[in-house]
């Protein structure tokens, strides 16, 4: 498995190995001892997947607050996404940060997001099916979102805001400025 660890402290894409022939491939693209071996000790208790029929679906930026607060592993099953998360934990060096990475089936890469951050991706192909493990399970009390188009954030979607396609609940969210964080930076060593 390589592992690229990003700019925001431990988030990281997993990219797991594939075996191939010309039948296609096989690949484990979840196995807790390798997920150890990179540093990853994450009791995963729920999986979640979502279609998005168009192309420019946003989804996010959603969070789950403590003590319902998940950590994920997101892979694409079919299409690509532009997958983005902003570090919102509050005393953390990268606190308002973010960082977008392009996850797709034909790459296999899988993004992996601590708990502490806002999550959301935009489809890059219809039919897009994103599939993503969770270490706690969802609790409605704990739903949250942020503005994915806000300006003091400046997520890069990689596309116009006009032609993004939202739900009301996204559509609605509030602006960055005008949300407290439920988190906070727990430093180790």
């Amino acid at each position: 498995m390589q592992v690229e660890h990003l700019s925001l402290t431990g988030a990281m894409v997993l990219t797991p190995a594939r075996h191939g022939d010309d039948r296609g491939y096989f690949s484990e693209t979840w196995n807790r001892r390798r997920l150890a071996e990179a540093g990853l000790d994450v009791d995963f208790v729920q999986d979640n997947e979502s279609l998005s029929a168009t192309q420019g679906t946003v989804r996010g930026l959603h969070y789950q607050a403590p003590p319902a607060a998940q950590a994920k592993l997101v892979r694409v099953v079919a299409g690509r996404i532009r997958d983005a998360i902003v570090d919102v934990r509050r005393g953390s060096p990268t606190f308002g940060q973010w960082v977008a990475v392009e996850l797709s089936a034909k790459a296999g890469n899988q993004l992996f997001v601590p708990r502490g951050f806002l999550h959301g991706f935009v489809t890059l192909e219809p039919d897009t099916l994103v599939q993503y493990k969770v270490d706690n399970h969802y609790d409605a009390a704990a739903d949250g979102s942020v503005a994915w188009n806000d300006p003091d954030l400046g997520v890069d979607w990689g596309m116009a805001p006009e032609a993004a396609t939202v739900s009301a609940k996204d559509a609605a969210a509030p602006a960055f400025r005008d949300w407290t964080s439920p988190f906070v930076w727990e430093e180790r060593p």
